[in-house]
C-alpha cells in the first residue's frame, strides 16, 4: 500500500469521502459488537465442563481432609502443587485462595501499606509519600487497585523485553518514595511482550538497589500458561532469581485458573517467602475461617499434571482469532504508515498504536458504528494516555464472525480518524 504521508491533499480528500461512505453503510446496519474485556469465550469454558465429575462423592483430599468443612487457610497440598505447576514457584511457597488473584493483589499491597508485608518491614504509610512504578501500557485493574489505596503511580515505558530497566533502576536508586513495581511478565497486558531473562534478573535485584528498604515487586503472572504455540516460550524463574539475589521476602507472585477453567469459579495463588505468606495468612484469618477447598480439590484433580494439555485446547480456539486480528490489521493498515500493533504469541490482548492524539476519536467512531472498545487511555494510570494513541484489542470472547466484523469496523475507524487529522493539519 502507499503510505498516506505521500498523498496529496486532493487524494486525501477523495479518499476521505470514500471512507465516509463506507462508514455510513456500517452505521446503517445497527451493529452490536464488543471487544472490551479479555474474557474466555464459551468454547473455552466448555473445555472444563468435566471438572465437577472429578469429585463424584469423594470429598477427601490426599491428606484425608474433608474439604466440605472449615480450615486450611494455606490451601490443600494438591492445590498448592497445581499452583507450582502454573507459576513455577515451589508448592511450599504458595498460598491458595478463592477465585480472584486480584483480591490477593489488593491484600498484598494493602498489607504493605498499613502493616508491612512481612515481620520487621515498616508499613509504607509511615514513610510519607508512597509511589509504585507502572510499566505502560499496562493493566487497568492494577491501576484502579493502586489508586483505590491512595498510592501514587509513576509511569515507565514497557519495551519488547519488559520495563525500561535503565529508567527503573535510576528511579528506584534515587527516590525512597518509590516502594514497588507492577509486572505482568509473560504476554503482558496489553502488548503481549515477554520479559527477557536479563530483565527478570534485574527485577529480582531491585530491592537491593532501591532507596526504599521496603521495596516490593508485584509479579502478576496472569498469562503464565496461556500460550498460542507449543512448545511454549519460557519465562525465566523470578523465584530462582530472587533466591540468588536474596530478595525473596520482597517478591510477591500471583496467578489463578480464572482463564484456564471457569473465569468466575477458579482458584487463585500467591507465592512468596514464608515470612510474607505468614503475614498474609494472619490477615486472611480475620476475614475467613477457610477457603473453598472443594473448588481447590476439583481443580487439582482436573488439572494437576495436565495443564499443558488443557491449555493446548485453549490455543486451538484462540490462535485462529489472533491470526484473524493480525491479518485484518495488516490487510487494512499495513504499509500506510498510520498505525502499529503487536503480534503476541500468547495471552489475551493485542495492542494497537494509532497516530498521536487519535485514540479517543477512533474509539468514539467505533462506538458510533456499534463497536464497543476498551476506553482509550485505560492502559495508563488514571486513564491518561499522554499521547492518546494506545488502543487495547480483546479478541477472545467474540465469535469468529463477530470478531471479523469488529476488526473491519475498527480498522475503518482508524483510517477515518487519521485522514480527518491529516486534512485538518
Amino acid at each position: 500500500m502507499t503510505a498516506w504521508s505521500t498523498l496529496s491533499t486532493e487524494q486525501l480528500s477523495a479518499l476521505r469521502e470514500r471512507l465516509r461512505a463506507d462508514f455510513a453503510r456500517l452505521t446503517s446496519n445497527r451493529l452490536s459488537l464488543d471487544l472490551t474485556r479479555g474474557k474466555p469465550g464459551a468454547a473455552q469454558l466448555d473445555l472444563s465442563n468435566g471438572i465437577d465429575d472429578t469429585i463424584n462423592g469423594d470429598y477427601r483430599s490426599r491428606e484425608g481432609i474433608d474439604v466440605r468443612n472449615y480450615g486450611g487457610l494455606r490451601g490443600l497440598v494438591e492445590a498448592r502443587e497445581l499452583g507450582s505447576e502454573i507459576m513455577d514457584v515451589p508448592a511450599t511457597n504458595i498460598l491458595v485462595s478463592g477465585n480472584s488473584s486480584l483480591s490477593l493483589m489488593y491484600l498484598a499491597m494493602e498489607t504493605a501499606l498499613r502493616n508491612g508485608l512481612s515481620q520487621g518491614m515498616t508499613p509504607w504509610q509511615k514513610s510519607g509519600r508512597v509511589r509504585v512504578l507502572t510499566p505502560v501500557p499496562g493493566y487497568d485493574r492494577h491501576f484502579a487497585l493502586t489508586a483505590a489505596l491512595g498510592v501514587e503511580m509513576l509511569n515507565v515505558a514497557l519495551t519488547d523485553t519488559g520495563p525500561d530497566m535503565q529508567a527503573v533502576q535510576e528511579l528506584v536508586r534515587t527516590d525512597s518514595s518509590i516502594k514497588g513495581i507492577w509486572c505482568v511478565p509473560k504476554y503482558a497486558n496489553p502488548t503481549g511482550c515477554i520479559y527477557s531473562d536479563e530483565t527478570v534478573r534485574q527485577i529480582a535485584e531491585l530491592p537491593h538497589i532501591a532507596a526504599a528498604e521496603d521495596f516490593i515487586v508485584f509479579w502478576d503472572n496472569a498469562y503464565a500458561v496461556h500460550d498460542l504455540e507449543f512448545p511454549p516460550l519460557k519465562l525465566a524463574s523470578l523465584f530462582e532469581a530472587a533466591q540468588i539475589a536474596g530478595t525473596q521476602d520482597h517478591i510477591v507472585q500471583f496467578g489463578s485458573t480464572s482463564k484456564i477453567t471457569f473465569a468466575g469459579a477458579g482458584i487463585a495463588f500467591v507465592g512468596s517467602a514464608e515470612s510474607v505468606l505468614a503475614r498474609l495468612e494472619e490477615r486472611i484469618s480475620v476475614m475467613t475461617v477457610g477457603p473453598d477447598k472443594l473448588n481447590q480439590l476439583r481443580h487439582a484433580r482436573f488439572l494437576l499434571g495436565r495443564v499443558t494439555e488443557h491449555m493446548q485446547g485453549h490455543a486451538q480456539i484462540l490462535k485462529p482469532k489472533f491470526t484473524m486480528v493480525a491479518d485484518k490489521l495488516e490487510s487494512a493498515l499495513g504499509g500506510l504508515g498510520i498505525a502499529s500493533w503487536t503480534n503476541p504469541r500468547g495471552g489475551y490482548f493485542v495492542s494497537l498504536d494509532v497516530m498521536p492524539g487519535l485514540a479517543k476519536r477512533v474509539v468514539a467512531l467505533a462506538k458510533e458504528a456499534g463497536l464497543a472498545m476498551t476506553a482509550a487511555g485505560a492502559t495508563f494510570p488514571y486513564g491518561l494516555d499522554p499521547e492518546d494513541r494506545n488502543i487495547r484489542i480483546a479478541p477472545t470472547f467474540a465469535e469468529p464472525d463477530a470478531l471479523e466484523a469488529a476488526m473491519d469496523v475498527l480498522t475503518l475507524c482508524v483510517k477515518i480518524a487519521t485522514i480527518e487529522s491529516m486534512i485538518d493539519q
